[in-house]
């Protein structure tokens, strides 16, 4: 992945999620970010300051994280899909629940070993 592909695909579908988290769970709550190139870009980091505030600074979060890479990005792709969309923070929790408990668990595995 690079900071174009980045800034055009990914950040807004995460810009996406977190608007839905907003209007959900208590304000203060945090979207982790890690040390990637295509994070760490000018380019995303640009994005991150006038979009979305509450990522982590890029360098709170370990790189390559196997829970960014694997576990979030399936889950996210699940949560996109999901209707209807959560309207409180016990309906987000249930939904995240649901979604985990569908994962299969060999992707959690390999997750872990990567």
């Amino acid at each position: 992945m690079n900071a174009k592909l980045c800034v055009e695909t990914l950040l807004p579908r995460h810009f996406r999620l977190i608007e839905d988290c907003k209007s959900v769970l208590p304000s203060g709550f945090i979207f982790p970010q890690n040390g990637a190139n295509a994070h760490s870009a000018k380019l995303a980091q640009d994005f991150i300051a006038i979009n979305c505030s509450e990522f982590t600074d890029k360098d709170e979060w370990p790189p390559n994280s196997p829970v960014d890479y694997h576990v979030w990005g399936a889950m996210l792709e699940r949560y996109k899909i999901f209707n209807p969309k959560t309207k409180n923070i016990e309906d987000l929790k249930n939904v995240l629940q649901v979604i985990w408990d569908q994962l299969p668990q060999v992707s959690i595995n390999q997750a872990i070993i990567v």
